[in-house]
């Protein structure tokens, strides 16, 4: 993924603030309310304290008094609103955040997907855009309103004082100065608090998902060693960017109260040696001088609080600004079109560009044929089956679908004519009608208990206390791994798709079972295309065409008994099957 800079993070994050107009417009008004009350009070003020000590209670008091009052509760209600209207605004934000993202990496390639780690990536959902909220919030809370202080009360103490102004002027960028080197320090370290905590992330979700299989290898305590150096590292980096983040504030208050005196000092001074400086004009600028200078305590607190932030956004953005899988297909395949005839023509592929792992591979597969795809652990079984479904492109080649060329068609209409079993199972959050109707929505009750029942998924459903309606949680964690197969192998009953592709689909599910499935799949591949990628070599003897694949080649193709005549490496598979068996 790209990375991007500080200030290209900070344009698009004012690119998508400003999609949300009415709000930020609000916002904006009611930032400039409440810097212009706040200045107005001080001036109220030093009038009270002049009045008082000139003439005493008198008419014109009470007058300037209900002011201030008035001018106290309309700015407590102002700021009473305005956090209401940035909570509204970033909240607005980040829930379009979300869903972009979310969006956004279902356009990604299997490649990209398959590179980042879940865990990695529900960081960057969650964890960083929550911070991005936190880091926003106190923007706007602290930071627009701080800024526009500093600048109204520059100009309202040039009305009071050009040289104490000046004086002020000279005296705070030692506040920005400090602030600035803190948070270049604390940026670096932030952004390695975030990276760190993705790494955290991504162990625990490993940690809990595959719980199973870190017992059996007894690896706990390697795994636990593994989150120990994890949480060192988010350890180091996390109180690193604090300490340096954390001394922002009291440095800046610090200089800012040294500031305060002198000029206090030099106000009394001056009023001391005859000057036209009034005592309530006077206490009108020291206020001024707290509404000054108090924004850049804030605003130093802000800096710190927004390079976490900015790193959180830069991750983020980083997912969008991707490259998404380039949509070459412009025909949509519709259902009665196929067929069912698939040939590859000089097919070279391979996961990295100089690995290549098929090499100009040609088959003719004839419609209607089941067609099953034997050999070792990474000879590039499952590699056909990406590439026939568009997950990966050919790097040469191509690959004909009745004779047309697949990249023709658009992606989604290509799948829609596959259904798909693998080995491994995934279930949603939801009923059980839900998840056998997952690939078909509109199914009717009906049909999802057909094709519950013709995956033999029936018997056990009906034990459920809720049958069709009982809800699963944890991805169907109640139910056993057999039982959750089951229920992937009831969706393409469901669909009923025109190319079947069965890989291990029934490597969890017990022999008794095995044999009903493998009965309903003969009556559901009749007169389909079907690809069937298995280990036990004793369930696809009936194949129309085994491939054997070796190292991305296809070494023998044929029929059981055409291949265990001619005694090659289908023949050395069964009898390696036969033995281990026995």
């Amino acid at each position: 993924m790209k990375r991007q800079t500080a200030n290209q993070t900070l344009k698009r994050l004012a690119i998508d603030l400003a999609s949300h107009p009415f709000l930020l417009l609000l916002a904006f008004l009611g930032t400039i309310a409440q810097v212009a009350l706040s200045i107005y009070l001080p001036i109220l003020i030093g009038q009270v304290i002049d009045q008082v000590l000139v003439a005493g209670s008198s008419p014109v008091f009470w007058q300037i008094f209900i002011q201030m009052i008035l001018v106290v509760i309309g700015n407590t209600l102002v700021q009473w609103a305005n956090p209401l209207l940035y909570n509204r605004l970033i909240f607005s934000y980040t829930r379009d955040l979300r869903e972009r993202i979310i969006h956004k990496l279902h356009r990604l390639p299997i490649a990209f997907v398959n590179r980042q780690g879940s865990g990695e990536m529900v960081s960057r959902v969650t964890t960083d855009i929550e911070q991005l909220a936190a880091g926003l919030t106190m923007i706007f809370n602290q930071f627009f309103i701080g800024v526009l202080m500093i600048l109204v009360s520059i100009l309202a103490m040039l009305q009071i004082h050009l040289l104490m102004t000046l004086l002020v002027l000279l005296l705070t960028p030692l506040s920005m100065v400090i602030s600035r080197f803190i948070a270049k320090r604390s940026y670096h370290l932030f952004q390695k608090q975030t990276e760190t905590r993705g790494i955290q992330t991504q162990l625990i979700e490993e940690s809990l998902s595959q719980q199973t299989i870190i017992q059996s290898f007894n690896a706990q305590t390697e795994f636990i060693q593994r989150l120990h150096e994890a949480n060192a590292n988010y350890a180091s980096y996390s109180q690193s960017a604090i300490f340096y983040s954390s001394t922002v504030n009291p440095s800046t208050r610090f200089v800012n109260a040294l500031i305060y005196a002198l000029l206090a000092g030099v106000g009394a001074y001056r009023i001391m040696m005859g000057s036209t400086l009034t005592i309530g004009r006077l206490v009108t600028f020291l206020n001024y001088v707290q509404q000054y200078t108090k924004p850049f305590n804030d605003i130093s607190s802000v800096l710190a609080e927004l390079q976490s932030a900015l790193a959180c956004a830069e991750r983020v953005y980083a997912v969008l600004e991707s490259p998404e899988v380039a949509e070459t297909g412009k025909e949509v395949l519709t259902s009665d079109q196929v067929k069912g005839a698939i040939s590859f023509k000089h097919v070279s592929f391979g996961y990295h560009p100089e690995r290549i792992l098929i090499k100009d591979l040609s088959i003719n597969i004839p419609a209607g044929s089941k067609v099953a795809i034997v050999g070792p652990t990474g000879a590039g079984k499952s590699t056909l089956i990406n590439l026939l479904m568009r997950f990966y492109p050919i790097n040469s080649g191509d690959i004909l679908l009745d004779g047309q060329s697949i990249y023709d068609y658009t992606r989604a209409s290509l799948r829609q004519q596959f259904g798909m079993v693998l080995q491994e199972t995934w279930l949603k959050q939801g009923t059980i009608h839900d998840n056998i109707a997952f690939g078909n929505p509109d199914a009717s009750r009906e049909q999802v208990i057909a094709a519950a029942k013709a995956a033999n998924a029936d018997f056990f459903i009906q034990q459920l206390p809720q049958e069709y309606d009982t809800k699963l949680e944890n991805a169907g964690e109640s139910l056993s791994v057999g039982q959750a197969q089951l229920l992937t192998i009831a969706r393409v009953f469901l669909a009923i798709p025109k190319i079947l592709i069965l890989d291990e689909a029934t490597s969890s599910i017990d022999t008794r079972t095995e044999v009903l499935v493998q009965d309903a799949f003969a009556k559901l591949m009749k007169g389909r295309t079907s690809f069937i990628i298995a280990h036990r070599l004793s369930t696809i003897q009936d194949a129309d065409l085994i491939l054997v694949l070796v190292d991305g080649d296809i070494v023998e193709y044929g029929n059981h008994q055409n291949l265990m005549a001619r005694k090659g490496k289908y023949y050395q598979m069964q009898k390696a099957a036969a033995f281990s068996s026995e």
